[in-house]
Protein backbone atom coordinates (compact mmCIF):
# COMPACT_ATOMS: atom_id res chain seq x y z
CA UNK A 1 0.00 0.00 0.00
CA UNK A 2 1.16 3.58 -0.80
CA UNK A 3 1.79 6.07 1.95
CA UNK A 4 1.17 9.49 0.22
CA UNK A 5 1.13 12.90 2.81
CA UNK A 6 -2.39 15.26 1.77
CA UNK A 7 -2.23 18.55 1.11
CA UNK A 8 -5.32 19.37 2.65
CA UNK A 9 -6.51 18.14 5.67
CA UNK A 10 -9.89 18.20 7.57
CA UNK A 11 -10.68 19.83 10.93
CA UNK A 12 -10.18 16.93 13.28
CA UNK A 13 -6.65 16.14 11.70
CA UNK A 14 -5.83 19.79 10.93
CA UNK A 15 -6.10 19.51 15.25
CA UNK A 16 -4.11 16.00 15.48
CA UNK A 17 -1.49 18.08 13.26
CA UNK A 18 -0.73 20.56 16.26
CA UNK A 19 -1.70 17.89 19.44
CA UNK A 20 -4.61 19.79 20.01
CA UNK A 21 -8.46 18.98 20.07
CA UNK A 22 -11.22 19.82 17.49
CA UNK A 23 -12.57 22.24 20.28
CA UNK A 24 -9.18 23.82 21.19
CA UNK A 25 -8.46 24.22 17.36
CA UNK A 26 -11.60 26.19 16.96
CA UNK A 27 -10.84 27.94 19.53
CA UNK A 28 -7.08 28.80 18.07
CA UNK A 29 -8.93 29.61 14.79
CA UNK A 30 -11.69 32.18 15.93
CA UNK A 31 -9.03 34.13 17.33
CA UNK A 32 -6.95 34.54 14.38
CA UNK A 33 -4.55 32.61 16.02
CA UNK A 34 -4.36 29.94 13.91
CA UNK A 35 -5.27 30.21 9.80
CA UNK A 36 -9.36 29.69 8.53
CA UNK A 37 -10.30 26.64 6.33
CA UNK A 38 -10.39 27.02 3.02
CA UNK A 39 -13.23 26.13 1.11
CA UNK A 40 -12.06 23.31 -1.19
CA UNK A 41 -15.49 22.76 -2.90
CA UNK A 42 -18.95 24.66 -1.93
CA UNK A 43 -19.39 23.50 2.18
CA UNK A 44 -15.94 21.27 2.37
CA UNK A 45 -13.51 23.09 4.66
CA UNK A 46 -9.81 21.74 4.27
CA UNK A 47 -6.53 23.30 5.97
CA UNK A 48 -3.51 23.50 4.47
CA UNK A 49 -1.06 20.60 5.77
CA UNK A 50 2.36 22.27 4.81
CA UNK A 51 0.85 25.37 6.26
CA UNK A 52 0.02 23.83 9.49
CA UNK A 53 3.32 21.85 10.03
CA UNK A 54 5.61 25.35 9.52
CA UNK A 55 3.48 26.99 12.50
CA UNK A 56 4.15 23.45 14.71
CA UNK A 57 8.20 23.96 13.26
CA UNK A 58 8.22 27.95 13.66
CA UNK A 59 8.85 28.09 10.15
CA UNK A 60 5.78 30.29 9.84
CA UNK A 61 7.05 33.75 11.33
CA UNK A 62 7.42 36.09 8.56
CA UNK A 63 9.90 38.61 9.02
CA UNK A 64 12.37 37.16 11.18
CA UNK A 65 14.32 35.72 8.73
CA UNK A 66 17.52 37.09 9.56
CA UNK A 67 17.22 36.22 13.31
CA UNK A 68 20.21 33.59 14.29
CA UNK A 69 18.50 31.34 17.02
Amino acid sequence: MTRFTPFYVNEKNAAALLDMGVAEFRAHVATGHLPRGHEIVPGVLRWDAEALRMIGRGAAVEGMGGVDW
